[in-house]
């Protein structure tokens, strides 16, 4: 690079060494060289030999040296194009990626057309996604680079991400059309299997249909079909084209292809029926038939068509399914016809069958009495398999008891299988008792210490019952020797830990652990996205460019991941029960716990303070060794020397992060992720409305309650912040006219009545089978008038033991209980006892309501009773 103050001969010849060792990593040798020529009076302030020893230091992990010197050495030569890039090349090693962009921008005023800053700028612009300055930045590397491949790719890449599809499409057939032009035809490289040739091809096709143009690309495919060597892809998307472009019979022939390349596949047996255009019950099913015929082997000729048939012809399907499966004794077929759950009538045929088989199997060992000598006996685990089914039947339908009975028999029958021992572990999950459900885990651990899915699902029960120090012992079997379980479990991204981990501590009402927890998953999501930066470079080069542009949109709606969404809802939470009850200062709680200790008391309570601040020094000093090894092995994973240098970033240290000074802005800091991609949550619009209530922002406020109302209108905590946004309304003094106009205009499409009280008489008219609809419409009924608190406890004590409230749930019940105790509905301790023993009653197993409730480790009013969502354990465990 040519130097804006140059050095002679000698020094630059040095300064060339300084270049060389830095890109051969030799930092050591390159502080060498630079001290040579700094060390010399005439250049001991020479700009560009300050910047290199600065970016050298950094990457020996000397950062504020680096930094002095760079900014040293750009004071000295402010138009020094290597100064400028130096100090952005800083910039980025610390992730400030904004900063790092002035920089290079700096750089190139005096460097216009300089290649590498140009190359560093593209990679920053499209990892923030400035994808109008990534276009304009990858016009000029093609300028400067036309015979380049990659100039070509990133510039058309650029227009499809702006989804200016024409000129995207006008680039890419340019740039073929030079290949050829060029003598690189490429129909000379067929026989070679030019893969990366056949992806732009493909790529091409993407851009094609984006833009809409269907018969385009099939044309597009048609044409170039021999050139494209991922023949899977080429066929699945000549059928789809085909298909939605109404070509029925090509599109089926395809299809048919495609089942016979991979008969296991579901997709194409349902695009096959569109094609073939089938609609009636008995041309599915008779599809069904003859591809099971075709491939006796095949699951899904077998499995889809229950979803179809209805009547004797379902019952005569699943029956024959659910023999075959329990014959051969397969774990997971409740999980597979669970999704038939949706039709009562196939509920009662399912179970019907079940029944069935449990009388015959214990009389003749046959699936049915009318069977009688035919045929041999069925082997004696099938009895074993019907129990296990019929105990997730019964528990999947809420009829514990039954669950139980059944899953008991199926361990009396035999007590070495360790599904039922989890299965009889879930069946107390889902009753609501989370210590009871550990211990079945635990003893199903005990019996395959090996079985890592077993040690994985202990723990997660373990901190459903809060046991979060057991949770940890139990995970340190399978992480690493050296480290805290719990370090690993955080190096490792182990996420489902950790967000049961911080649900744990919320409930034992540890919430400066609870925030570190949900922080740490935070960091997770941050590095995955800096992680894509590896990629920018790498997949233009390889010609992964459908997968790029893959990886592009998944990184841009990451954090509406289920993963991020737990933890995020965990940390608003705490952080608005922190606004609501913040924490006492320290040293004030333990000035007032001395005042009235003898001397002798005094000093056993300092010493114990000594030694727990001792610890706490020493886990600070493991954690920061955790976050150093970290971040060395961050280091070796990245590509170039100077993104090696991740910023150390600040140490999660509890009670700091629960004693902040604005916890409504911590809360909003992990709401806004989830108000871009969690918009169809209506928890989400929840959320924000409690923050934004709290912080009295009323056009927010009304934002939050439009857009939940859109996801669901009826919800009922909706209506509770409908009350409260009506009473704000109603308390309104010297607001702006601009803003009483704004509201006016905008509640009248969503509220029918601007009084909280009629509002509140017709939700409970509406929602008259709502058990959770009449808890809010009680909590609205006595903050209005504390005078119609027997009315608003009427609505509830007398809805639990109604049995038209199909909501009426261990949840729901537990979420009244605590609004009883903690006085929302006026002091009614009595009632509140009351209620606790109508629903032990209801809910026997329900740790919540248990009168004798000391042993259950603080989550009494916690209880973990919902289902696992898909998204967290497929299985439903």
């Amino acid at each position: 690079m040519p130097s804006s103050n140059p050095l002679p001969p000698k020094e630059n010849a040095l300064f060339k060494r300084i270049l060389k060792s830095y890109e051969h990593k030799q930092y050591k040798n390159g502080l060498k060289f630079a001290k040579q020529i700094l060390s010399n009076p005439k250049y001991q302030e020479h700009g560009e030999t300050l910047a290199m020893k600065g970016l050298t230091l950094n990457c020996l992990g000397r950062k504020d040296e680096a930094y002095e010197y760079v900014r040293r050495g750009l004071r000295n030569d402010l138009k020094s194009h290597v100064c400028w890039h130096v100090y952005g090349l800083l910039q980025r090693s610390d992730k400030k990626y904004d900063e790092a962009i002035k920089c290079y921008r700096n750089a190139l005023k005096w460097e216009k057309d300089n290649i590498q800053i140009l190359r560093d700028l593209s990679l920053l612009q499209i990892q923030m996604r400035d994808l109008e300055g990534y276009r304009d930045t990858r016009y000029q590397l093609l300028m400067l680079r036309p015979t380049q491949r990659t100039s070509w790719i990133g510039y058309a890449m650029s227009f499809h991400l702006l989804e200016d599809y024409k000129n995207a499409l006008s680039i890419l057939e340019t740039f073929l059309d030079r290949q050829q032009v060029e003598g690189l035809d490429v129909t000379k490289k067929v026989n070679n299997i030019d893969y990366e040739h056949s992806e732009l091809l493909l790529y091409q096709n993407l851009v094609i249909q984006e833009s809409g143009d269907l018969a385009g690309a099939l044309r597009h495919l048609e044409t170039f079909q021999d050139q494209i060597v991922d023949k899977l892809t080429l066929k699945e998307n000549l059928a789809e084209l085909n298909l939605k472009l109404k070509n029925f019979e090509l599109s089926a022939s395809y299809y048919k292809e495609l089942i016979a390349r991979n008969p296991e596949n579901t997709l194409y047996y349902k695009k096959l029926i569109e094609a073939q255009r089938y609609t009636r019950e008995e041309e599915v099913v008779n599809f069904y038939r003859e591809y099971g015929e075709k491939y006796p082997r095949a699951m899904p000729p077998r499995r889809l068509p229950l979803s179809h048939a209805t009547g004797d012809t379902f019952r005569v399907l699943v029956d024959k399914y659910m023999r075959k499966a329990l014959s051969k004794g397969v774990p997971p077929l409740f999980v597979d016809l669970r999704s038939l759950y949706t039709d009562p009538v196939k509920v009662e045929v399912i179970e019907s069958l079940l029944v069935g088989y449990v009388d015959s199997l214990k009389r003749l060992s046959k699936y049915s009495v009318t069977e009688g000598k035919n045929g041999p006996k069925e082997p004696a685990s099938a009895l074993l398999w019907v129990y296990y089914y019929l105990a997730q039947h019964y528990d999947y339908l809420g009829r514990t008891e039954k669950a139980l009975q059944f899953i008991d028999t199926a361990i009396e029958h035999t007590p070495t299988l360790i599904e039922l021992f989890v299965t009889k572990g879930r069946i107390y999950k889902h009753a609501g008792d989370p210590q009871e459900a550990y211990r079945w885990l635990d003893e199903a651990q005990a019996m395959d210490t090996a079985d890592r899915y077993i040690n994985s699902k202990c723990a997660k029960y373990m901190l459903r019952a809060n046991l979060i120090k057991e949770a940890e012992e139990t995970c340190s079997k399978f992480t690493r020797e050296g480290v805290s379980a719990m370090e690993n479990l955080n190096e490792m991204q182990c996420m489902w830990f950790q967000t049961e981990c911080a649900l744990a501590y919320q409930r034992l009402g540890r919430y400066g652990e609870a925030l570190k927890k949900c922080h740490e998953i935070d960091r997770h999501f941050s590095e995955i996205i800096e992680d894509q930066f590896d990629f920018h470079t790498y997949c233009m080069r390889k010609m992964t460019l459908r997968s790029y542009v893959g990886l592009l949109r998944l990184e841009d709606v990451l954090r509406g991941h289920p993963f991020y969404f737990k933890a995020a809802r965990c940390a608003i939470e705490v952080y608005l029960h922190l606004f609501e009850h913040p924490l006492k200062a320290e040293s004030a709680e333990q000035e007032l716990n001395t005042d009235d200790l003898a001397p002798s008391e005094l000093k056993k309570l300092r010493n114990k303070q000594r030694k727990a601040r001792r610890k706490a020094e020493q886990e600070s000093a493991q954690a920061r060794e955790a976050q150093v090894k970290r971040d060395q092995h961050h280091k070796s994973r990245q590509q170039g020397d100077v993104e090696a240098d991740a910023p150390q970033l600040d140490e999660l240290v509890p009670d700091k992060l629960a004693r902040v000074d604005d916890p409504l802005e911590q809360a909003i800091r992990f709401l806004q992720p989830l108000q871009t991609l969690a918009q169809d949550r209506i928890e989400t619009h929840l959320m924000a409305f409690e923050v934004y209530y709290r912080k009295r922002k009323v056009l927010l406020m009304l934002q939050s309650i439009k857009r939940a109302h859109r996801v669901d209108a009826a919800n009922a905590k909706l209506h509770g912040c409908l009350a409260r946004f009506l009473r704000v309304i109603d308390d309104q003094k010297e607001w702006d006219p601009a803003v009483v106009e704004v509201v006016a205009s905008e509640t009248k499409a969503f509220l029918d009545a601007r009084d909280v009280a009629r509002l509140n008489e017709r939700f409970l008219s509406r929602n008259a089978d709502s058990l959770a609809a009449a808890h809010e419409a009680a909590k609205v009924l006595y903050h209005l008038d504390p005078a119609n608190q027997k009315r608003a406890l009427d609505l509830v004590l007398t809805n639990v033991d109604n049995n038209k409230c199909a909501d009426a749930s261990v949840e729901v019940c537990a979420d009244i209980l605590r609004s009883l105790e903690a006085g929302e509905l006026g002091a009614c301790d009595a009632l509140a006892e009351d209620f606790r023993r109508r629903c032990a009653v209801r809910f026997p197993y329900a740790a919540a309501f248990r009168l004798d409730n000391g042993d259950t480790s603080g989550c009494n009013h916690h209880a973990e009773t919902t289902r696992d969502s898909p998204e967290d354990d497929p299985s439903g465990n």
